[in-house]
């Protein structure tokens, strides 16, 4: 029996961007899928761009920018697929990375997430963090400048491991995630507490007190990354913001549900 699937990116004037992802994900995407994009009140024309260029793509439009997470999480109520991505508006992909990610799901129910391999529009491999985000790691990665990968960061992103092969992690980055419908929905989905910013590591230790978050290299995504928050001052303020909302709320939480 074929399995179904969604999708919902999050915009905010992604104009120059969101022609390509939305084009990738529909031509390269072989399983029944429904395909949402929450406007967070976009003045550059994004939201009339989807409304003219892709009338199968539901559209939903928010009056004000609500944030990341309470942007996807506005999806939930429509969500009646067997799996979710959770899409950047600057992500492209190339190959059926849908149909692979839900063949291994079917396969492996100790799985609840999948994040794939990322990488730069012109091939090279980001190097994100894969562990729980401690401040040594935040302050290495802040820190770094061009291709300087110290062993602090070469840790965080558990690149001493084999990246040939799936192996579970404690943090997924959220500019592509594939979960379980019916686990992204038990959750309430992301934690609204977070506008921007560690709300892709809030998720994924919410999935592993449940289930298993691995990073999967059978699927390859390719991702702009403009590393806006070292660039624009608002946003590092929202960032750290952020982050202290983490640490205080999982400084209190157990990681695992006692079965």
């Amino acid at each position: 029996m074929s399995k179904s699937v969604s999708g919902c990116i999050v915009t905010f004037n992604n104009i120059k961007t969101i022609d390509s992802a939305l084009s990738s994900v529909i031509t390269n995407t072989k399983l029944p899928l429904k395909l949402f994009v929450v406007d967070n009140g976009s003045t550059d024309g994004t939201a009339e761009f989807i409304e003219k260029n892709y009338p199968d793509v539901t559209l939903i439009r928010s009056e004000k920018n609500i944030g990341f997470g309470a942007g996807h999480n506005t999806v939930l109520p429509f969500l009646d697929s067997d799996y979710h991505a959770i899409i950047n508006p600057d992500i492209v992909i190339k190959d059926d990375i849908m149909s692979v990610m839900a063949e291994y799901l079917d396969k492996d129910d100790t799985v609840g997430l999948l994040s794939p391999e990322i990488r730069f529009p012109d091939g090279r491999m980001q190097i994100l963090g894969k562990k729980k985000p401690y401040p040594h790691y935040l302050a290495a990665s802040r820190l770094r400048s061009g291709n300087n990968i110290n062993n602090i960061l070469r840790s965080y992103a558990m690149l001493n491991r084999d990246l040939t092969v799936p192996f579970d992690i404690q943090n997924a980055t959220g500019c592509f995630m594939f979960i379980r419908t019916s686990l992204f929905k038990q959750i309430g989905g992301f934690d609204e507490r977070y506008f921007l910013y560690f709300e892709d590591c809030d998720l994924t230790r919410e999935v592993n007190r449940l289930s298993r978050c691995l990073y999967f290299p059978g699927a390859v995504v390719y991702h702009e990354w403009g590393r806006e928050s070292k660039k624009n001052t608002r946003l590092a303020l929202i960032q750290m913001q952020s982050m202290f909302k983490y640490y205080l709320k999982w400084t209190f939480k157990k990681d695992k549900i006692k079965k």
